[in-house]
């Protein structure tokens, strides 16, 4: 008879301790945004990608963001009736639109973008260079071995 296999802990288990720093830092950089701006985690997602790249379409901000079709067509609701997106034809494909910052989104997102970025900067600051580095490495390295389990899988 095979001896039962131990139980997962949670609290060492690497996807769980992922999934909780993620979560973890999102709200802890969500407060900033949420109380000045009432703005969403999936609402800030879809500004700054519009702020990164211009001009993209829903199902582009979901690619990029991960973020769900539906959560993706909730934030542009919502922040197309703050005016803060608006909406452009897509001449090419009449079933999709454009989303774009209007200016008053493009003056938040442009107040929001440095605040984020010392967000980020004050999460590493305690590590080195070095360190920094490291962490730079060993998260592309999760990443690229998470989609090549999840094709080994779907195989």
């Amino acid at each position: 008879m095979t001896p039962p296999s131990p139980p997962l802990e949670l609290e060492t288990f690497l996807p769980y301790r992922l999934n909780i720093l993620a979560e973890t830092v999102s709200q802890s950089l969500a407060g900033v945004y949420r109380r000045r701006y009432g703005i969403t985690v999936p609402e800030w997602r879809l500004l700054a990608t519009l702020g990164q790249f211009g001009t993209v379409t829903a199902k582009g901000v979901g690619q990029h963001s991960r973020m769900h079709k539906t959560k993706v067509s909730r934030a542009a609701a919502a922040l197309e009736a703050r005016a803060l997106i608006r909406r452009e034809a897509n001449s090419q494909d009449m079933r999709e639109s454009f989303l774009v910052l209007t200016d008053e989104g493009r003056r938040i997102y442009e107040t929001l973008a440095p605040q984020a970025r010392a967000f980020a900067e004050a999460l590493v600051a305690d590590f080195s260079a070095s360190d920094c580095e490291l962490l730079d490495e060993l998260l592309d390295r999760l990443m690229l071995r998470a989609q090549e389990l999840t094709r080994e899988m779907a195989e």
